[in-house]
């Protein structure tokens, strides 16, 4: 991708602190190469990170399609480019492979320099970004029911994805879209009521699944109380003040106990995240209006209907998408629209992403197509939806209890803890009470989130407490304990981590080179993973940089090093290595630990 001048150099200058983004100046290089030698001006260089060693640090793969646009033999072409391609203290060699591709292999010496400017850089050499204003729709549980393992991938994906955006400089807008309006309400405001008259005091609800369920089985068996559930309905959308005050009450006792779980997932929701369906209420009769008088809306067997010729239905004719119901009851949709068009208008977001499971994809375009032809959001602002798989059990269905209920969020969150309490315990037989504890809660949490984060996104996953308890393989304890592990290096030194550390990174061993490489990549995945809401692609990268950390220091000593000046170069790429470990870790939104 060719980035426009100003943003090229914005990310390839190092006189700020910043180290380069490696990915950027090969890019620009590359391509100046190629319009040098006839190639049009907005050729794609293709430049990416090397799938193997052999191959050098990077790959330009652009030159078949430019060189099949100019009717030149794409090899021909490599070697032309290559003469213009100046890397002159950046690449130690260049090398053309195969029908055209061009291997760079960067310079030690450059490597080097740029690892001791992501050091000295507090944001690890990350250039600023050009702020947008980005919005985030995640978790969204309801209201007057328990979270259960259903709302766990939006919840911890939306997150890291807000931490990640955030961390880049984005203004990030978190938009917990609780479902806290529709006609159930009028069934929990009287079971609410009944409960506060025969009980004579302001019930907590406790436990929220038993007074859902028993709230529902009054409904369905006595008439009169579903009467009277049904009139407080219609009194609550009408605004009236005992309605408002009961249904507020079930909200906040909702809320509370949300935050209670959230606060446990070390995720980063507040109550003032809180932007309910309710929110968008007002708005729903004048999008209604205004639809039918933009001629997209209109009456369909006393209904309101937009027919979208863009989805087709199995008789192949255009769609019907209802907005209004016969009775004046208004839909999903009409919500979904409102919310677009008050994202754009009231909260000027430039980027709306969605994390809502794939079974939804289907509504959100309907609603997103109308949203365009109405012109409440211009196409200028990207409208995401970032859709997941489900969580499955080892037999490939979904995730329930055996009797077939489904999991509440706070029983998993508890099973996880007591698992790793034993898993801690196990390793430290002597460690205190308190500490043990604390260090299980992480372990344990750190776990859940980080198996559904290492996964693609797009694909269902199976969930799996053995696996994701290991210390072994691309897993949550496996990367707090490479993280202690870098940690230790100093503890046995007896330097303290934060110390300014003397000398300058040399990189004579080819592991070196290797690890130092990778470490000035993490700009380039934290890009990729703000752009495409993909933190597997975070997960990949830290538990491959644990991996040649691991090799580097099992073969370059550190503190035996042969002498002092090795040994300062050593101890800076470790501590590069911790910072860049405990920085990816924290935009995914797993803790770390000083030990384990």
């Amino acid at each position: 991708m060719i980035m426009p001048a100003a943003s090229m150099r914005r990310a390839t200058q190092t006189d700020e602190g910043n180290a380069v983004n490696i990915q950027a100046l090969l890019s620009e290089k590359v391509s100046q190469a190629m319009i040098a030698v006839g190639a049009p001006s907005d050729c794609e260089p293709m430049v990416r990170q090397s799938a193997r060693v052999q191959f050098g640090d990077y790959q330009a793969n652009g030159i078949m399609a430019v060189a099949k646009k100019l009717g030149q033999q794409p090899r021909q072409l490599a070697e032309q480019v290559v003469q213009q391609l100046d890397l002159n203290g950046i690449a130690s060699k260049v090398e053309i492979a195969g029908p055209g591709f061009i291997n760079i292999f960067l310079a030690p010496e450059w490597l080097a320099r740029q690892a001791e400017a992501a050091l000295a850089s507090p944001r690890l050499g990350v250039a600023p970004v050009d702020a947008q204003t980005i919005v985030i729709d995640y978790s969204a549980p309801n209201v007057a029911k328990e979270m259960h393992v259903g709302h766990v991938r939006s919840t911890i994906i939306g997150d890291a994805a807000a931490r990640t955006l955030e961390f880049l400089g984005h203004k990030v807008i978190r938009a917990n879209h609780v479902g806290d309006w529709g006609t159930q309400f009028g069934m929990l405001i009287a079971w609410l009521e009944k409960q506060q008259r025969e009980h004579h005091e302001a019930i907590a609800l406790a436990d929220l699944e038993t007074f859902y369920r028993e709230a529902k089985k009054t409904y369905d068996e006595d008439e009169a109380f579903a009467e009277r559930a049904r009139s407080y309905v219609v009194k609550l959308q009408g605004g009236d003040e005992y309605c408002r005050t009961m249904w507020k009450q079930l909200v906040d006792i909702t809320m509370t106990q949300n935050q209670t779980v959230y606060d446990r997932l070390n995720v980063t929701l507040t109550r003032n995240d809180v932007m309910g369906e309710s929110l968008y209420n007002d708005m729903l009769p004048g999008i209604v209006a205004d639809l039918k008088a933009k001629g997209l809306a209109v009456e369909s067997e006393g209904a309101t209907v937009v027919f979208l010729d863009e989805f087709k239905n199995k008789e192949g004719e255009p769609m019907g998408v209802i907005i209004q119901k016969k009775d004046g009851g208004f839909l999903y949709t009409t919500t979904d629209i409102a919310c677009a068009k008050y994202r754009y208008e009231q909260l000027h977001a430039d980027r709306v992403l969605y994390y809502i499971d794939s079974r939804q994809h289907q509504h959100l375009m309907q609603a997103w197509t109308i949203v365009r032809k109405a012109g409440y959001v211009p196409e200028s602002v990207p409208l995401e939806h970032h859709m997941f798989g489900m969580m499955l059990g080892k037999d490939g269905r979904p995730f329930k209890t055996r009797s077939g209920g489904t999991i509440k969020l706070s029983d998993l969150l508890d099973e996880a803890v007591e698992r790793a309490t034993a898993l801690v315990s196990e390793k430290n037989p002597d460690m205190d009470a308190d500490e043990l504890r604390k260090l299980a809660n992480i372990v344990g949490i750190g776990a859940v989130k980080y198996a559904d984060l290492s996964k693609s996104r797009t694909t269902d996953y199976i969930f799996d407490w053995d696996n994701m308890l290991a210390f072994e393989g691309n897993t949550a304890p496996y990367m707090q304990y490479a993280y202690t592990r870098v940690l230790s290096v100093f503890r046995k030194a007896g330097i303290d981590e934060n110390a300014v550390l003397d000398g300058t990174i040399q990189l004579s061993d080819e592991r070196e080179s290797q690890l130092a490489a990778r470490l000035l990549q993490f700009e380039e995945t934290i890009t990729l993973v703000a752009r495409d809401g993909t933190p597997h692609v975070m997960c990949a990268y830290l538990y491959d940089l644990a991996g040649l950390f691991s090799g580097f220091y099992e073969h370059c000593p550190i503190l035996s090093a042969e002498d002092e000046a090795v040994r300062q170069s050593r101890l800076k790429l470790a501590l590069l290595t911790a910072r860049t470990l405990k920085q990816g870790l924290d935009t995914l939104g797993i803790e770390t630990v000083e030990r384990m």
